[in-house]
């Protein structure tokens, strides 16, 4: 279950007027990734977009790190939308494991208990790895090269852990296995620009 495009689109703009900043981009991004690799991946690149846009969705509720997890996952499951509200959970933990969460522990004893209890519950599959790949190459200005993506988020939060590091390189290696081309021209990244 995930919403139309349009109303996805239209979820995205109400939520950066609730929290305005480089997120809504980086979502876009991540949609424009997520769509193209999916098209040449035997992948629904419409679910793809969908996903990749509302990965972030949770920082429609203020500046929080992990919180943001938990706020996505309980807000689209209000919608109904059990797909999107997967994806918020899974895309920040290529192996299900809340410790190697790169930012803030900002979540309640409830709110991390459902972060927990969420993800041991998924299997993860190739539209969790897909949107997991496509946050590590999301910038706010455009597609960025995975290495100074992850060094990016390193810098602004001290540390990045290695083990996920590694993951979301194997991530791009899988993908660009499945579509036989270089991920980069995928997605256009020396002309992509999120409007």
């Amino acid at each position: 279950m995930y919403p139309t495009r349009e109303e996805a689109e239209r979820l995205l703009i109400e939520a950066e007027g609730c929290n305005p900043g480089p997120w809504g981009n980086h979502s876009r991004t991540a949609a424009h990734c997520a769509e193209a690799i999916a098209a040449r991946s035997g992948m629904n690149a419409e679910k793809a977009y969908v996903l990749g846009l509302l990965h972030d969705i949770g920082r429609k509720f203020g500046k929080r790190h992990l919180g943001h997890v938990s706020d996505g996952y309980s807000y689209m499951m209000s919608l109904g939308y059990d797909d999107v509200a997967r994806i918020c959970l899974t895309h920040s933990f290529n192996e299900k494991d809340i410790s190697k969460y790169v930012g803030k522990f900002d979540t309640t004893e409830e709110e991390t208990a459902l972060i927990k209890d969420g993800l041991s519950a998924i299997e993860l599959d190739d539209y969790d790895r897909l949107i997991q790949l496509c946050d590590s190459i999301a910038g706010a200005e455009g597609v960025m090269d995975q290495i100074e993506r992850m060094t990016d988020v390193k810098n602004r939060y001290g540390d990045y852990d290695q083990e996920k590091w590694d993951a979301n390189i194997r991530l791009r290696e899988y993908f660009e296995s499945r579509m036989g081309e270089d991920l980069y021209v995928v997605v256009d990244k020396e002309n992509y620009r999120p409007e």
